[in-house]
């Protein structure tokens, strides 16, 4: 069945005889119109089941009402979780979201990106994919004078509003637990090093073993490791070297972690006593595991806050002259079984 027509201010105008414009002015309460034609127009709009457009109404006005939200995949729980915290403070100001998700994908993210230019959106929120290292598109957002945010994984040398973690620090305290439970070699999955966020938290891994005086062994360490298949295969390879680790940080996720712990499971080697196993992001399925995943948590749905708050604050802002504001959160070590050898 074909979908109605939309009831435009047009059709009430033919059917009154009268011009676009007067509906117009009488649906808007202007004073230019009499009271008896306001009352007639209101009474046919209703009758014709006419909605308004608000998109079009607050567009005139200079505003959307309506942020778009770039997220690399909405099933991860850093991202879901900042989706639900925007939404809580959004909802509140009478906001819309539009969320999309880029799969990973920079041509996807790209798309996702000129199609809420286009819409004319007040703000684009964006964490970028893997495959991101040109940000010519960021640029032109920001040239279409739309507020941008970064949040999580961002491009420093884009001065833009910015919610981030201490990813350095936090993948430091995740060493250094594993060092203190009497792990020494210690192996890092990392993600693409064009990433900042995987950069950082390479050097909190690196950080934490020249502390503590470890050497540092490139062979433990793999690079783009970064999803549960990459981190098994990863760990196929560590697991098979004549020195192998005997502690795996999957400093990309929480998925790689459990492709580690999947391939422990299969080589019938015990967690954590012949293996320590520790994540990044905290999600849901790693209290679930056995043993269940030592792991890294974001408070997500706090940033997904702190960024539209900062999207409000930074809306009243009157100076015409102003720094990009960057707010780092410190995340949370989280110690589960799967690290506690000295506890067995």
């Amino acid at each position: 069945m074909k979908p109605k027509k939309r009831v435009t201010i047009y059709d009430i105008a033919e059917k009154l005889n009268i011009t676009a414009s007067s509906v117009s002015r009488a649906l808007n309460n202007s004073s230019h119109v009499n009271e008896e034609t306001k009352k007639l127009v209101l009474k046919t709009a209703a009758e014709l089941n006419y909605k308004r457009n608000i998109l079009a109404s607050n567009l005139r006005m200079g505003k959307s009402h309506t942020i778009g939200v770039v997220v690399p995949r909405i099933n991860q729980n850093i991202f879901s979780n900042v989706i639900a915290g925007l939404e809580e403070v959004t909802n509140q100001q009478n906001y819309n979201l539009i969320i999309c998700q880029s799969n990973e994908s920079v041509a996807k993210e790209i798309k996702c990106v000129n199609a809420l230019v286009d819409q004319h959106v007040d703000c684009i929120i964006i964490s970028m994919s893997v495959e991101t290292d040109d940000i010519s598109h960021l640029r032109n957002v920001i040239s279409h004078g739309i507020q941008l945010i970064q949040f999580d994984r961002v491009a420093t040398e884009l001065e833009t509003l910015k919610v981030i973690n201490d990813n350095e620090q936090a993948s430091m305290e995740a060493v250094e637990h594993l060092i203190q439970q009497g792990y020494r070699r210690i192996a890092l999955l990392e993600g693409p090093q064009n990433l900042d966020i995987f950069k950082q938290r390479r050097n909190g891994y690196l950080r934490a073993l020249q502390k503590h005086n470890i050497e540092i062994d490139e062979e433990l360490v793999m690079k783009n490791a970064w999803t549960k298949e990459l981190g098994a295969e990863a760990t196929r390879k560590l697991l098979s070297l004549p020195n192998p680790p005997d502690a795996i940080f999957a400093s990309t996720s929480d998925f790689s972690a459990l492709g580690v712990l999947d391939v422990a499971h299969d080589m019938n080697i015990s967690v954590p006593e012949q293996l320590g196993i520790c994540g990044y992001a905290n999600e849901a399925f790693t209290e679930l595991t056995n043993p269940s995943i030592t792991t890294i948590d974001q408070f997500s749905i706090h940033m997904g806050r702190t960024i539209a708050n900062l999207y409000f604050e930074e809306a009243k802002n009157t100076e015409t002259i102003r720094q990009p504001k960057v707010i780092s959160l410190k995340p949370e070590l989280i110690i589960r079984s799967s690290t506690l050898r000295n506890a067995k």
